[in-house]
């Protein structure tokens, strides 16, 4: 139920509830008005505790509240919305509060583990991950970023709904319905090995056959080349030489890299498998996968055994045969000549990325250290005046369906956009759309019907037909407006520069621009006589 709520004491203070869009925004603006009376104090607090939705429509009251009080703040927004003030660039313009609320994950069972932090399952339907650095906002920003261009691009994955407080730290929360990790699977339930392996490297196939835009992730190689000049005073320097020049030379196709690629961050959600911890991903050729691979499965614990146990909760037996598995089924063959040839490669890239590891977080003081960086440099210096590439074949898999939607056909007027979202959130329900997700598709399909209504056929009405097909894995949700109105690219208007002051800024053109921003994907065409609009969305 929206409500609107003026409290004066030291500070005047407007608490919004529910939800404020195209259809009562008038009403609550009247309201707020109606309560503050003709005097605005500069300092005045909106509390959005319990706001759960905000439109364009919303954003226009809040804006014309922050010309008549410069020093406006907005206290305790959810993340839903935070997410929506952050993009119109409310955040820069003045002090938004973000509520972070508390939980513990005391007793949690750890699902996932990764370099930056760990996974835990809360309860049957969510996970969280805690970050080692008390300071991951930063952290938990990029990871959601590189996880949502890895869903666009067609990886099987989890974006964070929600940001959470984990004792001096944060969280990052998802919703992970039933999830067992690969290395929980292997541990308990070892006649499923040859699923695990056929699954498993079915998804490291697909991350290193997807193409990612140029500048969207890092490049591997540079991290490879600061790895071996941090070894120049531990190996001869024609090793190194050697060593950086195949680094160099190797291909790099543009492909994605997940960087740490082990069994307790590809995990069974739902009877869908799933990549998690994506603040590793980069480009560059997969003999970089594959060296963090083997360390994960043998090189960290050739010298000590029993240390896969306490990190993957197998044996290393286990880990070995399951690496052996995986690597024939990646390569394509049980051909041992063919093999282990890629497997020198995949050891050079891999001794090195761990004896520099070792010397920059292990005592070498103990002999056991010191022995295992004196075999790795051997090891490397033999494999260096053997190998001439580090290149070598990789298989690529593909296909796609073609999509089928549904089709609502229907007046165009602001009185039947319930009738719409009735329809649109009834095909992501059946879909099984998260709350995030869908709440976010519901804002864009507001702000474009709304602009149908009142300006495609304007002063009379028109039909509008609106299309929504839910295909793939993970599902893309694309949902599609088509009118018969006066042709209008909506990509071509001009984005408001959220940076401006509220003095400076426009109250409208806000719409658009959150629709650009919240959907993965927006295409315009004019075709037939007719304004063809498409979104995206993965969900």
């Amino acid at each position: 139920m929206e409500e609107v709520r003026v409290e004066k004491d030291k500070k005047t203070t407007i608490f919004l509830s529910g939800n404020i869009d195209s259809g009562n925004a008038s009403e609550v603006e009247q309201e707020i008005n109606n309560q503050l009376g003709e005097s605005l104090p500069p300092d005045l607090v909106v509390d959005a505790e319990d706001l759960k939705y905000i439109s364009s429509a919303g954003l226009r009251i809040l804006l014309r509240l922050r010309k008549k009080a410069p020093a406006m703040s907005i206290c305790n927004v959810s993340s839903e919305v935070y997410e929506i003030l952050e993009m119109t660039g409310f955040t820069q313009m003045m002090d938004v509060g973000k509520a972070y609320k508390r939980i513990s994950v005391d007793g949690c069972e750890v699902i996932g583990e990764g370099a930056n932090g760990k996974v835990y399952r809360v309860n049957n339907d969510m996970v969280v991950k805690t970050y080692k650095n008390a300071d991951a906002l930063s952290e938990i920003q990029n990871e959601r970023e590189v996880a949502k261009l890895a869903l666009v691009l067609g990886i099987p994955t989890a974006i964070s709904y929600d940001v959470v407080r984990v004792d001096d730290s944060y969280g990052s929360v998802f919703e992970l319905l039933d999830t067992t990790s690969f290395a929980k699977i292997l541990a308990n339930e070892p006649e499923r090995m040859d699923w695990c392996v056929e699954e498993y490297v079915k998804l490291l196939k697909l991350i290193h056959s997807t193409d990612v835009p140029e500048g969207k992730l890092p490049h591997i190689v540079n991290k490879g080349l600061l790895w071996v000049n941090r070894l120049r005073e531990r190996l001869p320097s024609e090793v190194c030489d050697k060593v950086e020049k195949l680094f160099k030379e190797a291909p790099d196709y543009g492909h994605m890299i997940h960087g740490d690629y082990h069994t307790k961050n590809v995990v069974l959600s739902g009877g869908e498998v799933l990549l998690i911890d994506m603040d590793t991903l980069s480009v560059g050729h997969p003999i970089f996968e594959l060296g963090q691979m083997y360390n994960a499965f043998i090189g960290f614990f050739e010298s000590d055994p029993e240390g896969i146990k306490d990190f993957q909760g197998f044996d290393f037996e286990t880990s070995k045969t399951f690496w052996n598995k995986v690597l024939k089924a990646y390569i394509g063959t049980d051909d041992e000549s063919y093999i282990k040839p890629i497997e020198d490669k995949i050891k050079l890239e891999a001794y090195v990325r761990i004896m520099d590891w070792a010397i920059r977080h292990r005592d070498e003081s103990e002999e056991w250290v010191k022995k295992d960086i004196e075999r790795w440099a051997e090891t490397i210096t033999d494999l260096a005046g053997r190998i001439d590439s580090l290149d070598f074949k990789c298989v690529d898999d593909g296909g796609a369906d073609e999509p089928d939607y549904e089709e609502l056909k229907i007046e165009a007027t602001v009185a039947n956009l319930p009738k719409v979202m009735e329809f649109i959130d009834g095909e992501l329900e059946k879909a099984g759309c998260g709350m995030k997700q869908q709440m976010q598709i519901d804002i864009a399909v507001e702000e474009i019907f709304v602009n149908i209504a009142n300006y495609a056929y304007a002063p009379g009405t028109g039909e509008a037909t609106i299309r929504v097909s839910v295909v793939g894995q993970p599902p893309m949700a694309t949902i599609t407006f088509i009118d018969s109105g006066v042709p209008y690219n909506p990509l071509a208007k001009d984005d408001p520069d959220v940076t401006l002051s509220a003095e400076e800024r426009q109250v409208g053109g806000l719409g658009i621009f959150m629709v650009k921003n919240s959907m993965d994907d927006m295409i315009y065409e004019y075709r037939d006589k007719q304004n063809i609009l498409t979104l995206k969305k993965q969900i």
